[in-house]
């Protein structure tokens, strides 16, 4: 049920590995090996308040002390790759020290309205890097195409996020103040992709930083791209399964063709035909598909395009051109223009 765009594993996601591997790591050295260093990690804010030890912001707000927490974080920063893939790692990475450092001084509010509404102490809250995983939901859920996989009791639908948002209620429902944390995270995440307050003009990675840690850790977070892989769903039918090997050798076959296009153009200079990586799916789609008897022009028109969504693809570095042709040889459909524009 996790979404599935583009290539499993954590290809093209080395900041993403990093995020899985380092924490992980540290969180099951301190719950098997290391319990007397746990109280160098944990989320104290009254530490933080009192004697100023302004450090557990950085160490509380890192690594997971409670292993379940970390299974469930560790799932979601893997499905949530797909961003770094589609935006790259150093806009990734801005995002989430953006919305990391904004949920520092929201989970200070949230806690202080809370202790002044219903007279409590809140001493500490659940540690690890959980503010940036529950803002990372923000462009998750306006970003990626929701399709249904199967329905319970014929009302129910079940979606590629449906598994997605349930991990995230488990992870809501793991402490008793993680909701604070899960708040201050979604609030800081709908700033931070805010246009309005254009946070992510100020908090960013410096490219120059950017490309010491492209230098330096890339090379040893960085995975090798998939050989082969065919996405068949477990428990699918014949049918099905064949539908989707079918629909696998259209885009190995488009792509092919797109590759072979980029080259010529290159060569000779010009735009990219991008009505003719199309011909495969729309012969299967249209049973009155006349081969060599029309032009392309004559059999689809110019697709009306939405500039919303010329918008989103130029938002993510590519150009207005490319988009634009992307948008209409795909019928104006956002998620099958991302994936060839990513892929090449």
């Amino acid at each position: 049920m996790f979404t599935s765009t583009g290539s499993s594993g954590l290809y093209k996601a080395p900041l993403s590995k990093g995020l899985l591997i380092v924490p992980s790591t540290l969180s099951l050295l301190l719950a098997l090996l290391f319990q007397h260093y746990q109280k160098f990690f944990a989320y104290n804010l009254q530490a933080v308040k009192e004697e100023f030890q302004v450090w557990r912001l950085v160490c509380g707000r890192t690594v997971c002390l409670d292993l379940k927490d970390t299974f469930c974080s560790s799932l979601l920063i893997y499905n949530f790759r797909i961003f770094e893939r589609r935006y790259g790692s150093r806009k990734f990475s801005s995002f989430l020290l953006g919305s990391w450092m904004l949920s520092v001084l929201f989970d200070l509010l949230l806690v202080e309205v809370v202790e002044y509404s219903f007279d409590i102490s809140i001493n500490s809250l659940p540690s690890g890097f959980l503010g940036p995983i529950f803002a990372l939901f923000i462009p998750f859920y306006c970003s990626i195409p929701r399709v249904q996989v199967t329905q319970i009791l014929g009302q129910f639908s079940i979606t590629n996020k449906t598994l997605v948002y349930i991990l995230g209620l488990q992870l809501l429902t793991s402490g008793s103040y993680i909701w604070i944390v899960a708040l201050s995270g979604l609030i800081s995440g709908m700033c931070y992709s805010s246009r309005v307050l254009k946070v992510y003009h100020v908090l960013c990675v410096p490219s120059g930083m950017a490309r010491i840690f492209a230098w330096t850790l890339e090379p040893i977070f960085s995975s090798a791209e998939p050989s082969s892989e065919i996405r068949v769903g477990m428990g699918a039918t014949v049918d099905i399964q064949r539908q989707q090997r079918m629909e696998l050798l259209d885009r190995q076959i488009l792509m092919s063709q797109f590759a072979q296009i980029r080259r010529q153009r290159q060569q000779q200079g010009g735009m990219i035909n991008w009505n003719r990586l199309f011909p495969p799916l729309r012969r299967r789609r249209d049973a009155n598909y006349q081969d060599n008897r029309q032009t392309e022009h004559e059999v689809l028109p110019p697709a009306e395009v939405s500039e919303e969504q010329v918008a989103r693809l130029m938002e993510m570095g590519f150009s207005r051109l490319d988009a634009l042709e992307a948008l209409r040889a795909s019928n104006n459909d956002l998620n099958v223009a991302t994936n060839f524009l990513l892929q090449h």
